[in-house]
């Protein structure tokens, strides 16, 4: 089995993971579940960053971390739980993971199962980077961030997300009894540690140096319940390809990315990006649909992040923004800022710069029981 300790390898230089499509919305379905318990839809906004209620159905769904990370932020200020990760982890199953959770299933030890996660981390839809192994403390899960400039409300969501998720399907798998023997999360101290005191049942510092969950070796060894290596190996087998498929495609979405960003104000055409690669259009074209997404949709993405980029450069004018960003005008700027986010661009700088600045905790909504 590969070493579930070694570090994840670093996105390519010059990319941005987060226009491209390649998660599979696992987090989003069930935040929108957890969502409505406090009388809040989230269809609206699903829909206006693309994912409206036939695509979220899809099992061939793929987003992208922007999508993922707006309903994030949004879903937190929507319900007023500042800490929504905790209950949107704790609602998880491990058939929610599809192929993956089921080869955990079938895995001979809990230690195993873990290791199968970390290892086919990117079929799950995992918003953060796992690894796994043995340390001085014991055995160490730890997660860390894609991108450490990453909003700190989603941040937050994020890692509790993770770590309460991982607990659940512990408990489900050797008992309600497990526990960890303690858990370290490097933000800081929320006003109450009730939640994460009741749901984690173990010593839970704050404002520590990484993400870590440390589990006893007693728990790490025990054979899980579903155990088959046949059908552990013959599983292992379609991940496998699932992996190579998934890591093509990204690598042609990432190499997309990185030669518009790189151009920008000006945009290559389509037939350039094929003479690139050595492709004809046909082939290309038929490569993106293979990943869910078009030409125009990954330039569309690129000028976006691009134009967010801008407008948080107080110094910075729209014509300059429309410039640099590659827009015909501050009209074109204006028609696709109000497409993406439904405000002006004056609206967005706005918003953009106040989310920079420190603002006191929203109040906490009830939910229905």
């Amino acid at each position: 089995m590969p070493d579930a300790s070694a570090p994840a390898p670093a996105p390519s230089p010059g990319t941005s993971r987060s226009t491209s499509a390649t998660i599979a919305p696992t987090i989003l379905r069930y935040l929108a579940r957890v969502a409505h318990d406090y009388d809040v839809d989230l269809q609206p906004l699903l829909t206006r960053v693309g994912l409206d209620a036939t695509v979220m159905a899809s099992t061939a769904l793929r987003v992208s971390y922007r999508q993922g990370s707006d309903v994030i932020r949004q879903a937190v200020e929507q319900t007023g739980d500042e800490h929504l990760g905790l209950r949107v982890g704790a609602a998880q199953h491990l058939t929610a993971w599809g192929l993956l959770g089921f080869a955990m299933m079938a895995a001979d030890t809990q230690q195993e199962a873990i290791e199968t996660g970390v290892r086919y981390q990117n079929l799950s839809g995992a918003m953060t980077v796992w690894s796994a192994g043995w340390e001085d403390a014991g055995y160490v899960l730890r997660a860390d961030l894609p991108d450490p400039a990453l909003d700190p409300t989603v941040a937050v969501f994020l890692i509790e997300e993770g770590y309460s998720s991982v607990v659940t399907l512990l408990r489900l798998n050797v008992g309600a009894s497990f526990a960890p023997q303690a858990i370290d999360f490097a933000f800081p101290a929320p006003r109450d540690r009730r939640p994460f005191e009741e749901l984690f049942r173990c010593p839970v510092r704050f404002d520590a140096a990484g993400n870590r969950m440390v589990i006893l070796t007693r728990w790490a060894q025990a054979a899980m319940p579903g155990r088959d290596p046949i059908t552990y190996a013959s599983t292992l087998d379609v991940l496998d390809r699932e992996m190579a498929s998934q890591r093509n495609q990204q690598e042609l979405l990432e190499v997309l990315e990185i030669s518009i960003a790189q151009s920008l104000p000006v945009v290559p055409s389509f037939l350039e990006q094929a003479r690139r690669r050595a492709s004809s259009e046909r082939t290309l074209r038929r490569r993106l649909a293979d990943c869910g997404t078009t030409y125009e949709a990954i330039v569309d993405g690129v000028r976006r992040e691009r134009a967010e980029q801008l407008l948080r450069r107080p110094e910075l004018t729209l014509r300059d923004i429309a410039r640099q960003a590659g827009f015909a005008d501050v009209s074109a700027l204006r028609r696709a800022v109000r497409r993406w986010h439904g405000a002006t661009p004056l609206e967005l700088r706005t918003e953009l710069l106040g989310r920079e600045a420190p603002s006191p905790p929203a109040a906490r909504v009830t939910p229905r029981p």
